[in-house]
């Protein structure tokens, strides 16, 4: 059954998302052939999997949000490109399993030292950024090295039916599957209320464990779609994805404060950001351009932020 209150947090995303859609088709009408749909798949999909992997994170609770995730996707990508490209090691099998095992052992790092150290999420998580950024760096001080002859294949991003779009397919039914598991009601219920989820028999620690090795199988599918859209290593590029992540997070009305939101609102999230890339693409700017994106992404962060807390407070007046 349709429940109006499950998926209301979507309204404002998908609202957005309509309206850039209705401005693209004016601004950049070449969105909408083949060519131009494969390669918003192509370009999207790094950001839609990184927003979809900080939001079980999000969900859990305490005010997490993975400030690392970036860095974390950049260290995928320079160790595909200098460790497993240097051992021969380039089958689609070992760089998939690679990226996710990789993924999952930084985020089990994190929860750890959440967990057990009780050290704020916030401060775990800017560490892991400043780390894994002075780390990549190390690995590959400027952009260079070869992605594996396939998956540098993946950056011409001229055919529809391509393998991201099987990539991201997978994310969502994975993301479906692990919605009709008992561990995400609880991981809802822990972000909404730590001290009832513990009285209520939810294994905390376990539950929150588990949020991060999802946040992990994400990380490693952005980071392997990033390697395929550059086609190399560049231990700067997936820096930016973090801003950008935490704004589709906010905007797809996933709550900071944990136990609302979910993936359908991250992906009109990250769909919308990359709209709004488009879209400012068609004007000329010239040399301030990409000040002006990154200027916009920072005042919808400010916007989504304020609705949220606005919205936030209608809700608490309504039912007080």
């Amino acid at each position: 059954m349709f429940s109006h209150e499950k998926y209301k947090h979507l309204y404002i995303p998908a609202a957005l998302v309509t309206i850039l859609l209705i401005i693209c088709a004016f601004r950049a009408p070449q969105l909408f052939t083949s060519v131009g749909l494969a390669g918003a798949i192509l370009v999207s999909a790094p950001l839609i999997l990184a927003s979809i992997a900080i939001t079980p994170i999000a969900m859990a609770g305490r005010g997490g949000v993975d400030l690392s995730i970036g860095p974390a996707i950049g260290f995928v990508n320079v160790t595909i490109v200098t460790f497993l490209v240097g051992l021969e090691l380039q089958s689609p099998l070992a760089v998939f399993s690679y990226a996710i095992v990789v993924g999952c052992i930084w985020q089990l790092l994190l929860a750890a030292m959440i967990v057990f150290l009780r050290v704020s999420p916030i401060l775990v998580s800017l560490s892991g950024f400043l780390i894994l950024q002075g780390v990549n760096l190390t690995i590959l001080p400027r952009p260079g090295g070869f992605a594996p002859d396939w998956l540098s294949d993946w950056g011409y991003g001229t055919e529809l039916n391509s393998p991201v779009l099987y990539v991201l397919l997978s994310a969502f039914l994975l993301w479906y599957l692990f919605c009709c598991t008992p561990l995400y009601e609880s991981m809802r219920l822990l972000g909404s209320d730590e001290r009832t989820a513990y009285t209520s028999g939810v294994k905390i620690n376990l539950v929150r464990f588990s949020a991060h090795i999802v946040a992990g199988i994400y990380t490693g599918l952005a980071a392997v779609c990033l390697t395929g859209l550059i086609g190399s290593g560049d231990p700067s590029q997936g820096n930016t994805y973090t801003l950008q992540a935490i704004t589709a997070l906010v905007l797809g009305g996933t709550s900071l404060a944990g136990g609302n939101g979910g993936a359908l609102g991250s992906i009109l999230g990250a769909l919308a950001m990359f709209l709004i890339f488009v879209v400012l693409s068609s004007f000329n700017f010239g040399a301030i351009s990409g000040f002006m994106t990154e200027l916009t992404y920072g005042l919808i962060l400010v916007f989504s932020l304020l609705l949220t807390i606005f919205t936030g407070r209608i809700v608490w007046e309504k039912n007080s």
